[in-house]
């Protein structure tokens, strides 16, 4: 009888307790990066305050995994990730390669938080990263997420021979040549400045322009881009030579707003600009009209396919924040992966 009665008695405050909700939102942080460092605490009293988010915070790229074990477990309708496009970068080939979800991968939110917001921005992520996670849960409350969800292609990077079970590095905007070389001169030399990134950014394009329109050469400047090789399917010929700005992407938009705009030929979009002045500027200008792509601009390459090569002498390629070498004689090779669902936030 005594038994009896604690069983009873179990059984009623079980039903008395409150049962909490399941969080619609899982919310995936990385307190390393460095836009976070002011955010952080706001994003982690809020979670706090809102059951229908699970926050995870992970700061080195191999507790990604872990973390999308435990946030399978969640089964939450959307997964956002807090952090640069570097983690972002993580959690997609996470999500990719690591099968937790299985076939129905929640959609992707992207917050407005880290140094580079490329992916965010593509996305319609701006202004302050509460005010987005209120957004979210507003639109996940909702019984249907389609209206609010868009399908993008991924980039897969390999970087090792052809024919092997190599697990691929999944992004969505690939910087080379020139470019790479300007962003780690900006993340290595400008960003422990400690400045806003708005005037990180302006210094270093003012210290790019200098060295473009006189040739300045220092160790205060970015390097020399070195030569590459860019091979495209279904092109007989190589782009080679030197670049001031290299990138492959699948984004609709890039730096300045501007939509690429092709003739559809591949999911991958490839842009290279000689490295002349002339060249810089005239894709500048046909970035800004928004016929980038769509007309032919006098030293810039414009090319879309499903499979890119890239070989080079040590030449630096990021993919969404990390770094690899494109080799001569083992080359970077680039691939469409399968496209996910990402949460719109744009009007």
């Amino acid at each position: 009888m005594v038994k009896m009665a604690e069983v009873m008695e179990e059984s009623t405050a079980a039903q008395a307790a409150p049962v909490r909700p399941r969080p619609r939102i899982a919310l995936l942080s990385n307190p390393r990066s460095t836009g976070n460092i002011a955010q952080l605490p706001r994003i982690r009293e809020y979670c706090a305050d809102h059951p229908d988010v699970f926050h995870y915070e992970v700061e080195h790229a191999h507790q990604i995994g872990q973390a999308m074990r435990a946030i399978a477990q969640v089964r939450p309708k959307v997964l956002a990730i807090n952090g640069g496009d570097g983690t972002v970068q993580a959690a997609l080939t996470e999500l990719h390669n690591g099968g937790h979800f299985g076939d129905n991968p929640p959609p992707v939110a992207v917050l407005p938080s880290g140094k580079t917001n490329l992916i965010a921005l593509d996305l319609g992520a701006r202004g302050d990263p509460i005010q987005t996670l209120e957004r979210l849960i507003a639109l996940a409350q909702s019984d249907d997420l389609a209206p609010h969800t868009v399908a993008r292609e991924l980039i897969a990077l390999r970087h090792g021979v052809p024919g092997t079970d190599e697990m691929p590095v999944i992004g969505m905007f690939l910087g080379g040549a020139g470019l790479a070389d300007i962003m780690l001169y900006c993340r290595d030399k400008i960003y422990p400045l400690g400045l806003p990134n708005g005037l990180a950014h302006a210094i270093t394009g003012f210290v790019v322009f200098l060295k473009l329109l006189f040739g300045m050469k220092s160790k205060h400047f970015p390097p020399d881009p070195k030569p590459l090789a860019v091979s495209v399917r279904d092109q007989k010929e190589q782009i080679s030579g030197r670049f001031s700005l290299m990138a492959v992407t699948t984004l609709e938009k890039l730096l300045l707003s501007g939509e690429l705009h092709g003739e559809r030929r591949g999911t991958l979009k490839l842009i290279a600009v000689e490295e002349k002045l002339g060249s810089v500027l005239r894709a500048f200008f046909a970035a800004l009209a928004g016929t980038l792509g769509r007309n032919h601009v006098r030293g810039v390459h414009f090319e879309e396919s499903d499979e890119i090569t890239i070989e080079g002498d040590s030449s630096s390629l990021i993919l969404d924040g990390e770094t690899f070498s494109a080799e001569t004689g083992r080359p970077i090779r680039l691939s469409p992966a399968a496209p996910l669902s990402f949460v719109k936030l744009a009007a």
